[in-house]
């Protein structure tokens, strides 16, 4: 497995530079790459690199929140908070009821199919977005307006909402006993204790670490396992407390900027040069889980799913930000930046599939959506990462470190 893993980061590092130098973004290379060197074509990745996928996949997830965290702070969360949150579901529930509309007449799918399909589609890509929001925070571009914090705090919640619905709507589809009002009440719940469980987790590390007078590239470490520890907590409590991890490592990192700033730079240095490698790993492994036969099975009817959806959710990504100061064009941007889809789809694209069979049912409905979902990774990822980065700087005002800016979203 190390020798795959090691060949993996070579060709990345390769392909990265080369996209650079063509002035495409390294993570559309990497995806490619990912994909080329997967099971489904040249099947170079060894198998029980494969079988541990989901852990590296997470891990660099990980490291990309963390960043985020240590990038943000109090006064920027609490002037986005209104347009974070309503960009947290709005956009997502338009989304996945046009899709639920749509593949009942294009794809032959029952309307509670179609509302599967939507909730597997509807969120967006932390894993795609976060990354550049970070490039935008540190250039100022759009801090001005704390652009970047919102589409961060937005986007991560975003698929806690989309994933919690994806799981009431598949097991009233298998016949599981599904507790409805529970499953509803943990949204809430599970942001609220992700926070609060990012928020002690932070207070404890910091006591810690200024009692300990620990060295950047250790607390970095010890960071990053109690991120790791958090987020195997959630599967482990999953049906006794939900809480929602990832954003409880976003709001650990949060936490360092506010309390001790002086760390937070300190770890946003080390977890710069982590991410170096972890993105590598992250996007290939993502585009070793396409399968480019699959995705062509939903053919031309998928694709104008998958547009109409897109359509949708640019629409309810404007709504979200009627009432806020933002010009026409940083909402523009928004809109742009809300679109790719990644991570979530490659992790629970297959499993209704999974679910149908479990249960003895009639395969082709997960057939389809899994088709569909391969198919928006490989339509948006790297076309939303090219327009991206294509628009922030054209897009947003950047924002000079000498000239104190006081404008924030209402």
């Amino acid at each position: 497995m190390l020798d795959s893993l090691a060949e993996l980061i070579l060709s990345g590092l390769l392909i990265a530079w080369v996209f650079r130098k063509i002035h495409l973004p390294e993570l559309i290379g990497l995806l490619i790459l990912g994909a080329l060197f997967g099971p489904y074509v040249l099947r170079w990745l060894n198998p029980s690199l494969l079988d541990v996928s989901g852990e590296l996949r997470m891990a660099a997830l990980i490291v990309i929140l963390l960043r985020a965290g240590f990038e943000l702070n109090l006064k920027s969360m609490k002037s986005v908070g209104r347009p974070s949150i309503l960009l947290s579901f709005v956009p997502a529930t338009i989304e996945a009821f046009a899709i639920m509309i749509t593949s009942h007449w294009l794809l032959n799918l029952s309307y509670l199919e179609g509302a599967i399909l939507g909730s597997v589609l509807g969120a967006v890509s932390p894993a795609v977005v976060v990354p550049y929001m970070i490039e935008f925070s540190q250039k100022r571009l759009g801090t001005n307006k704390n652009i970047p914090a919102m589409v961060i705090a937005a986007s991560s919640i975003d698929d806690v909402f989309v994933i919690v619905v994806y799981s009431v709507l598949l097991g009233i589809y298998v016949g599981a006993n599904v507790n409805l009002t529970f499953q509803i009440a943990s949204i809430p719940i599970s942001i609220v204790l992700g926070i609060l469980i990012g928020i002690l987790a932070g207070i404890i590390l910091i006591k810690v670490f200024d009692k300990y007078k620990l060295r950047a590239t250790k607390m970095a470490l010890v960071i990053l396992a109690v991120s790791v520890l958090m987020v195997r907590s959630e599967h482990l409590l999953q049906n006794i407390v939900p809480f929602a991890s990832l954003l409880g490592v976003m709001t650990l990192g949060f936490m360092f900027f506010e309390k001790r700033e002086k760390y937070a730079h300190a770890m946003s240095g080390k977890f710069e040069k982590i991410w170096v490698a972890a993105q590598i790993v992250l996007f290939t492994l993502v585009g070793s889980q396409v399968n480019i036969q699959v995705a062509w099975k939903s053919g031309l009817a998928g694709i104008a799913v998958i547009t109409i959806g897109l359509i949708a959710r640019s629409m309810g990504t404007y709504l979200s930000l009627l009432g806020t100061n933002l010009n026409n064009k940083e909402r523009l941007f928004v809109v742009i930046a809300y679109l790719p889809k990644a991570t979530v789809q490659a992790a629970i694209g297959a499993a209704p599939l999974l679910a149908m069979q479990q249960a003895g049912m009639n395969t082709l409905p997960g057939e389809v959506i899994l088709a569909v979902a391969v198919l928006s990774i490989l339509y948006t990822a790297p076309l939303g990462a090219l327009a991206i980065a294509l628009s922030g700087p054209k897009l947003l005002t950047q924002e000079h470190k000498h000239k104190e800016i006081k404008k924030t979203i209402d």
